[in-house]
């Protein structure tokens, strides 16, 4: 499956926030957008994902237009910067809503295995992420937007969930984005840059320097 956004012109308050944007993401491929805080990512994912309604945009699936929202479409799954699981769900309840075996998810988080009749709200800021960012990657779907992954896990959980993008992309399109930029690299196999309110195809990472969105010598 190929999905593209195109055309994609967006306005706050008279203010012109994103234009001419174009994104490609396919099966088999993990898509990054990089760019600095506060350029519009999560206004791109929103889009995508139809939750935020521009000025304008082209939704395309294998190169046909699509005339309504993806998230009514049954084939996307999106993870949002904020936590979307209610407090008080009991995470046993979560993986059942999900379809979602908590033997497989214990076998790769050992720790949560005495966790399954607990609360949501009895987690750690990163442990709800891992749940969050592991229901919406593993949930069947064709297309998955992840937005901000990483934030506020362990250097050991960053990996595991690098694992999961990197097996899960097999069967899926996923679109991320994260402020982590050196993670989102290396899970990467395309590289959009959003600035100045358009995103630009990197071809190469040293690209990333001469944009001046990462300073001379961090790669």
């Amino acid at each position: 499956m190929i999905f593209e956004l195109d055309n994609v012109e967006l306005y706050f308050k008279n203010e012109r926030i994103l234009n001419g944007i174009y994104l490609k993401a396919e099966t088999g491929k993990v898509t990054a957008i990089l760019g600095s805080n506060g350029c519009g990512k999560s206004s791109l994912l929103n889009i995508a994902f139809g939750n935020l309604k521009p000025k304008y945009k082209l939704v395309r699936i294998d190169n046909k237009p699509l005339l309504k929202p993806l998230y009514n479409t049954g084939i996307a799954k999106y993870l949002p910067q904020y936590h979307f699981i209610p407090d008080d769900m009991k995470l046993s309840f979560v993986f059942k809503l999900y379809n979602l075996d908590w033997t497989n998810f214990t076998s790769h988080f050992k720790a949560f295995s005495i966790y399954e009749n607990l609360k949501f709200k009895a987690l750690s800021g990163g442990e709800r992420r891992i749940i969050e960012t592991y229901v919406i990657l593993k949930s069947k779907s064709k297309i998955v937007f992840l937005d901000e992954p990483f934030s506020h896990l362990s250097p050991l959980h960053i990996e595991s969930v690098k694992d999961m993008i990197a097996e899960e992309k097999k069967e899926k399109a996923i679109i991320i984005s994260d402020h982590m930029y050196q993670h989102i690299i290396e899970a990467s196999d395309t590289i959009y840059l959003l600035k100045n309110g358009t995103t630009k195809r990197i071809g190469k990472l040293n690209e990333l320097e001469d944009y001046r969105y990462l300073s001379d010598g961090s790669l």
